[in-house]
């Protein structure tokens, strides 16, 4: 039985360690705190063993914590981290924990691909290239923005190929995760370098694609607005969706009238975390101009690239083939389930 470690307990830490503590097959080590909050009394109450840095222990002691021991403790008897620590400090535990003990790892979208500080050799998207992780060592799950898009471009071209021109996308997104403290502050800004363009071309190299990234002051989901620049008369609106008809994490809604419907239901549908872990096309704003599909779609940030990096260790833990992968994934966030209970609110 794999053991699993998740080194951090933030916004993805968290929805992980939900995750795993409810999967049979792995030994969840536990989690790492790095500051002795009241996120520790949760994944205390939630019987989730946590760990520590040695240096800070004493910290956690004085506070009477009741920690299962240091970070490297669960390092050495973990098989695989999942590093959800702050973002920028995956090349350091890479370089400092990881390699010394010979542990795989997966880091998040936030970490290097390329330069000095480059923590993998590839970026996972299960929609793409979900045989390639199969037994490697260290693996960057790709971001929701980056997830989002590889689920949207490669069916349109396993669909359209050659018929596709160029995909020109705005990143929408959101200020603050829901669970933040940070102020979201009255202004929409832009990125003038983003590294989603390059990620995505990281899995899919034929891409011909341009991406300019806002952040705007909203708590509740990313929005991806796509151009799809046909070489010739674009095809109808119904042969688009049907593309996506029985994708798996891509739900189709008619009548949202924005990211707060989607994610204020979903809280009211009970999902845990008020998570879908999907991606959600909105087909009254999808429309086709001549030579040119315009796509609007949600992004469900933090809660989709939660059974991204499952379905990235049952690639390279379990070695499973995608379809099997999927449904076991499926079986754990019931993603289908999700989809039609959404599909059905939102018709």
């Amino acid at each position: 039985m794999a053991k699993i470690f998740v080194n951090g307990y933030g916004n993805i830490g968290r929805r992980l360690a939900s995750a795993l503590s409810h999967d049979k097959e792995v030994q969840f080590v536990g989690i790492a705190k790095y500051t002795a909050d009241d996120k520790i009394r949760e994944a205390l109450e939630n019987r989730i063993d946590v760990y520590v840095p040695e240096n800070i222990k004493n910290k956690f002691t004085e506070k009477k914590y009741d920690i299962a021991g240091t970070l490297n403790d669960a390092i050495s008897r973990s098989d695989l981290i999942i590093d959800a620590a702050k973002e920028g400090a995956g090349y350091d535990n890479k370089k400092n924990l990881y390699e010394p003990m010979k542990k795989m790892a997966i880091f998040q979208g936030g970490e290097d691909r390329y330069g000095d500080r480059s923590v993998a050799e590839m970026i996972h998207n299960s929609r793409v290239n979900y045989d390639k992780a199969l037994g490697r060592r260290y693996v960057i799950q790709g971001s929701c923005n980056v997830s989002g898009m590889g689920r949207i471009i490669q069916p349109l071209m396993e669909n359209f190929g050659e018929e596709i021109r160029r995909f020109d996308v705005s990143l929408v997104r959101r200020w603050a995760d829901l669970e933040d403290s940070k102020e979201v502050r009255d202004s929409i800004e832009w990125d003038k370098d983003p590294h989603h363009q390059d990620d995505v071309k990281d899995f899919i190299p034929s891409v011909n694609l341009y991406v300019d990234a806002f952040k705007v002051p909203s708590r509740m989901m990313h929005l991806h607005h796509m151009l799809i620049h046909f070489k010739d008369k674009a095809p109808s609106k119904d042969a688009v969706t049907e593309t996506f008809r029985k994708e798996f994490g891509i739900a189709i809604l008619n009548s949202a009238k924005g990211t707060a419907d989607v994610r204020k239901k979903a809280f009211q549908l009970g999902f845990q975390h008020g998570d879908t872990n999907m991606i959600h096309i909105h087909t009254e704003v999808l429309k086709v101009q001549d030579n040119i599909v315009k796509i609007s779609y949600s992004d469900d940030q933090t809660g989709m690239v939660i059974p991204e990096n499952y379905l990235l260790i049952q690639s390279m833990i379990h070695r499973r083939s995608r379809d099997d992968a999927i449904k076991k994934t499926d079986n754990l966030f019931e993603i289908t389930n999700k989809r039609k209970l959404l599909e059905e609110e939102f018709k």
